[in-house]
């Protein structure tokens, strides 16, 4: 749990310290005891010189006055008066009893007069020599820790560098969700206790964030007693990490600590504290180097997210982590890592639907969620509360996205913190993820273009039609469905639709029609410039009132929150329109959106157009001359697409075949001329009474076909009298016509081209020999 660090290996160990060395203020104290010896020393032989020179009448008291002094001075009373004691006894041997009673009262009065002005040299000693003692084992423990590289090492090896002095009972704990976690500890045995409440001493420390001593830990309810523990005072101290309590140094022994060992230990926390803080520094930074290198070799938007996490995963030390891309509304798996069961796997593939798990909370608000219990979390999924126990939801964030599209998802099985360095550095990691994703998201559209344009130089305009939007949809950031109008004559038509019923695609708009729907300004609409409606500011059902009876069940005109449109220009002409919906979130498209469609625009105009003008190229060759009716040609391949398409969706589709009564004798007795003419007028009369969706087409001197999509036998039955009706009031010249149709459906009575071609066949020749319009059947 500790530094988010990548810890690098050293090619050679770091030398550790010599703990043994002695600070320079112990040397200097040592000096002192050597400068008592000899002074006391000199005392002594100055004592013996005079004697031996029979001068010690005058001069032998001041010698012993001296050394008696200093003793005092340096030691005390007690220490004085033995001396003392020592100097009469020596005296008492050389001189009268007279003397010696004389030099015992000036030794006494030496002693104490030099122990009152000794006390506080003493008192000031003894401080630097619990100051140098204590000095020594902070700065020998400092540098013991200078030589590890992590903060978790640090941490590790603290107890036992303070524990080589006699420190006691040294332990660390750090903070966790059930309480505070043993990491390291030296003098008692750990194995019976490794997790605290927080409610006791060293769980307080953290929670306060302050030192906490107590003097007698008999007179405190919170203490836990080991085992055949002598313990009498205990010191709990705080380690910081970048302003944060990361860890408690807890020190246990079974004398009190003094007020300067206190002070002195408090200065090492915050001493061991800077160091934390440089090392998490540190870290990140080689951390992030090393993920910006990483990404720099991925070239695609998954490889990037791959390698994120694979550093990730590592350095926040979790099980497993995700990288979600919002597509319309779901929150689909860019790319994952580590170990997670088939459950969890099973959401990663069919993505998060809108409103659901903590990563759509995320997306609405910008914020990261830091759980540290995640299943009693309000948005948790399912198959994740039994799974994980701590989960970190961020955003992603790319340029010019004012929400976030891409979430990034760390999960550990655990409960655990979440400290504010690894926020910190979490939040600084994905900065550098968005600005790498970004470029691969922009050269993966760049591609997706390039083979839509090496694909449609083949393709059909139909698959062309679908792919673009396809395209659309999977690339504008929020789209959900969309649809595809393009341009025939005067009106638009539906070439493709993505999420909606596919029947749209028998509709049909004027240009003033659509223009009202795209609701911008005519010079906006005229430059090509994408445009966005939201329910949340305008009624998306008000703008389709022109068209509302056939566009509200098929379209979902009601269902639409969000809507982008884009009139594709090309040459100064709408040559088609794209609409981008989402049906769930009024937000969901923002300016990143406007700035895809932007970039979208121009290749798919140009494909546009070259779609259309092959189409011209292929209309000569599928048109007839004459009616300008499709050909035969044109009716085997339509054919065929509208039986791919009833196929696919589970559609009904009918077809007629017609022949012409009395067109020979007009032929025959009036002219060709006047036979084209009743082709003419037949055609065009066809042509009016149509549905909208159903096609017409000449298949050759008297004979016409009819496909009517959705469609089934008794449909096509009265389109057929329908049609007959029509022809029937044909005069030409005085000479009436008439006509014999055949009709079969899919796929009721056919399942294949051939035979539904070969039955309508049939049953127009049936018609034609029993003197009917259409011999009527019954559905199959």
């Amino acid at each position: 749990m500790f530094l988010p660090v990548i810890r690098l290996v050293e090619p050679n160990p770091v030398p550790r310290p010599n703990l043994e060395r002695k600070h320079p203020l112990s040397a200097r104290l040592g000096s002192a005891t050597m400068r008592i010896a000899l002074i006391l020393l000199g005392c002594l032989l100055g004592f013996v010189g005079v004697y031996i020179l029979h001068i010690d009448q005058e001069y032998g008291l001041p010698w012993l006055m001296i050394a008696v002094a200093t003793l005092a001075a340096a030691y005390g009373f007690r220490w004085g008066l033995v001396a003392a004691a020592a100097a009469v006894a020596l005296d008492g041997l050389l001189r009268t009893s007279e003397q010696l009673a004389w030099t015992t009262l000036v030794l006494l009065i030496s002693v104490v007069i030099a122990d009152m002005m000794g006390r506080d040299l003493r008192r000031n000693y003894r401080r630097q020599k619990e100051a140098s003692a204590q000095l020594s084992l902070l700065v020998a423990a400092l540098e013991g820790l200078s030589g590890w590289a992590s903060s978790a090492a640090v941490l590790e090896a603290l107890p036992g560098l303070l524990g080589q002095h006699g420190e006691g009972h040294v332990s660390v704990w750090r903070p966790e969700p059930e309480g505070m976690r043993l990491v390291s500890a030296v003098g008692f045995e750990a194995a019976h206790l490794n997790l605290l409440p927080q409610s006791g001493v060293v769980g307080r420390c953290a929670r306060d964030s302050q030192p906490i001593h107590i003097v007698d830990v008999r007179f405190e309810e919170s203490y836990i007693t080991a085992p055949n523990s002598d313990i009498l005072s205990e010191l709990a101290l705080p380690l910081f990490e970048r302003g944060e309590v990361v860890a408690v140094l807890n020190l246990e022994r079974s004398a009190p600590f003094s007020t300067r060992e206190l002070d002195g230990l408090e200065h090492f926390a915050k001493a061991v504290s800077i160091q934390l803080t440089q090392l998490s520094e540190r870290s990140e930074i080689q951390f992030l180097n090393q993920l910006s290198t990483s990404l720099d070799s991925a070239s695609t938007p998954a490889g990037v997210a791959q390698r994120g996490l694979a550093l990730l995963v590592q350095a926040m030390e979790v099980d497993f982590g995700v990288v979600l891309l919002q597509q319309g509304d779901r929150m689909v798996a860019l790319s994952s890592y580590g170990q997670v069961s088939e459950a969890i796997e099973e959401v990663f593939r069919q993505g998060i639907p809108y409103g659901q798990g903590l990563s759509w909370e995320v997306y609405a608000t910008g914020r990261p969620i830091y759980s540290q219990a995640y299943a009693q979390s309000s948005h948790s999924l399912t198959p994740y509360q039994h799974e994980v126990g701590a989960m970190v939801v961020h955003p992603v964030s790319l340029p010019q996205q004012a929400r976030p599209r891409v979430i990034l998802a760390l999960g550990k099985q655990t409960p655990r913190l979440w400290r504010e360095a690894e926020q910190d550095t979490l939040a600084a990691a994905c900065r550098t993820l968005g600005l790498a994703l970004d470029g691969a998201l922009a050269a993966e559209q760049r591609d997706i273009l390039i083979a839509l344009s090496r694909e449609a130089a083949e393709a059909g305009a139909e698959l062309v039609y679908q792919k673009i939007l396809e395209a659309a949809v999977r690339l504008v950031p929020g789209a959900e469905a969309g649809s595809l109008l393009v341009r025939e004559g005067a009106s638009f038509r539906f070439r493709a639709t993505l999420g909606y019923d596919p029947s749209l695609m028998e509709l049909s708009f004027s240009e003033a029609e659509q223009f009202k729907w795209y609701a911008g300004s005519l010079k906006d609409w005229g430059h090509g410039e994408p445009r966005i409606i939201s329910s949340a500011k305008a009624n998306l059902g008000e703008l389709s009132a022109a068209s509302r009876e056939v566009l509200q069940e098929a379209g979902r005109v009601e269902e639409i929150q969000a809507n982008l449109a884009l009139p594709v220009i090309y040459r100064g002409e709408v040559l088609a329109l794209l609409y981008l919906d989402n049906l769930h979130d009024s937000m969901a498209f923002d300016e990143d959106s406007l700035e895809v469609a932007r970039f979208f625009a121009a290749p798919i105009a140009a494909l546009l157009h070259e779609v259309r003008y092959r189409g011209l190229l292929e209309q000569v060759a599928l048109t007839d001359a004459l009616t300008n009716l499709p050909n035969r040609r044109a009716f085997d391949r339509r054919l065929g697409e509208e039986l791919e398409r009833a196929q696919r969706y589970g559609q009904t589709l009918s077809l007629l075949v017609m022949d012409l009564r009395g067109f020979k004798r007009i032929n025959d007795q009036l002219g060709h001329a006047k036979g084209d003419e009743a082709l003419v007028c037949v055609a065009e009369a066809l042509q009016r009474i149509k549905r909208d969706g159903d096609t017409l087409y000449r298949w050759g001197g008297d004979e016409f076909a009819a496909i009517l999509p959705h469609t089934e036998l008794p449909g096509a039955t009265t389109a057929a009298q329908r049609y007959a009706e029509t022809i029937g009031k044909i005069v030409i010249d005085g000479f009436e016509i008439g006509v014999n149709i055949g009709a079969a459906s899919y796929p009721g009575e056919a399942s294949k081209h051939d035979g539904l071609l070969r039955l309508a066949d049939t049953r127009m020749y049936e018609a034609k020999s029993q003197g009917v319009v259409v011999v009527k059947h019954e559905p199959r």
